[in-house]
């Protein structure tokens, strides 16, 4: 067998919030992945390394986690009124699938610098100094973001004081907007909350019943007290991670929840959507010690939460799960808001493995239905290395 040169595409890897990712400008993909489906899919695998039994991603430029098994697709706008068009793909780390069904929050920090960098921003709205404004539309979600972008000298601002607890370095700020962040999922009928209760009883056969708050907003989530599946609230990756029965537990939670959200027609369709929805638990606010050996101390906080991301406990927290955070902590009655104390508020400040973040969110009730106009959120990013990333040409052509 004859084997040809491996194929070499431009690209970025860069880091965005608590996660990394391959970035690509849709023109410079070959032509077969410019367009959505099976070529494009087993292009960005080969990148990133998968489907990897081992689970490390050794061939490929994925981390073997969640975090770091990521692709983003920036084009020219198509949506008026916006500067960019953003296309995020979770890749698995050991099935042959990516998942395109939702947003990366974190990664949603990149984007703004790399569309500026790209040229994909006129060269006449980035100031020379200042903060550039960059309007993205996030494409597997139909919805808005905006980026504060931190411009010296006419380049990105890469460097600077922010601290980000999930990120070792600090590093210039970048303020995230998200628009009218309810999820407008299929079979969700476009609501917040899907099943129009702020919280529901939840039945999961093998595991018992348990309140849940079941929320599109930023990305599909659902969120249940961490008491009433036997945690404090305060546990690190470790504790669960290193559990299998555990996390086949919160798998079946999760796949009972995205039925009952109308996201998935049967329990079977959830192993090929493990993106979405996401599953958190959440309790009051409580001391403890955060994976760096920080001490958070429980006044510092509002509550505690963690989630999960592709089947295991998400080292910090996803982005697009701090804003359903934020949009749920400012609905009086869900469980967020409750274990916060309960109340109206406009912020939240939550305590995760690595340690805390704050974000906003403005609710209101419109006609019975609640709406979140805006939730937002601090993050940083930078660039890692710039260049040509290579697969096998036989990924394109078998």
């Amino acid at each position: 067998m004859s084997f040809k040169p491996q194929i070499k595409i431009a690209a970025t890897y860069m880091r965005g919030g608590t996660s990394k990712g391959v970035f690509f400008r849709l023109q410079d993909l070959p032509p077969a992945a410019q367009t959505p489906g099976a070529a494009r899919d087993a292009l960005l695998l080969r990148v990133i390394g998968s489907p990897d039994p081992y689970g490390k991603q050794i061939d490929g430029m994925g981390g073997a986690t969640s975090s770091t098994s990521k692709c983003v697709i920036l084009a020219p706008a198509t949506k008026e009124g916006h500067d960019v068009d953003y296309l995020f793909g979770q890749v698995s780390i050991d099935k042959p699938f990516v998942d395109w069904s939702g947003n990366c929050g974190n990664l949603s920090a990149a984007v703004g610098s790399f569309a500026i960098a790209s040229g994909l921003v006129p060269a006449e709205r980035v100031p020379h100094n200042g903060v550039c404004t960059v309007r993205i539309w996030q494409a597997n979600i139909s919805k808005t973001i905006i980026a504060h972008v931190p411009v010296q000298d006419g380049q990105v601002l890469e460097s600077g004081d922010f601290e980000l607890d999930g990120v070792t370095f600090p590093a210039a700020e970048v303020q995230l907007e998200f628009l009218d962040p309810a999820a407008d999922e299929e079979g969700a009928g476009g609501s917040m909350f899907p099943t129009g209760n702020l919280v529901d009883t939840l039945d999961v056969p093998g595991v018992g019943s348990m309140q849940a708050t079941m929320i599109n907003a930023g990305i599909p989530t659902i969120f249940v007290n961490a008491a009433e599946i036997g945690y404090s609230g305060m546990e690190l990756q470790d504790a669960i991670n290193n559990d299998p029965a555990q996390l086949a537990r919160f798998e079946t939670i999760r796949a009972h929840g995205a039925l009952k959200m109308g996201l998935i027609a049967n329990l079977e369709e959830a192993a090929k959507r493990q993106h979405t929805p996401k599953i958190a638990f959440v309790a009051p606010a409580a001391s403890y010690t955060a994976s760096s050996g920080k001490q958070v101390q429980a006044q510092e906080i509002d509550l505690l939460v963690r989630a999960l991301s592709m089947g295991k406990l998400h080292h910090a927290m996803m982005g697009t799960a701090a804003v359903a955070i934020g949009a749920a902590a400012a609905i009086p009655g869900t469980l967020v808001n409750l274990a916060a104390g309960g109340g109206a508020r406009e912020a939240v400040r939550f305590g995760h493995p690595s340690g805390t973040l704050r974000v906003g969110a403005a609710a209101a009730q419109v006609d019975g239905e609640w709406t979140v106009t805006k939730a937002i959120m601090s993050r940083s990013a930078r660039v890692l290395m710039e260049g040509r990333v290579c697969v096998p040409a036989e990924v394109l052509t078998p």
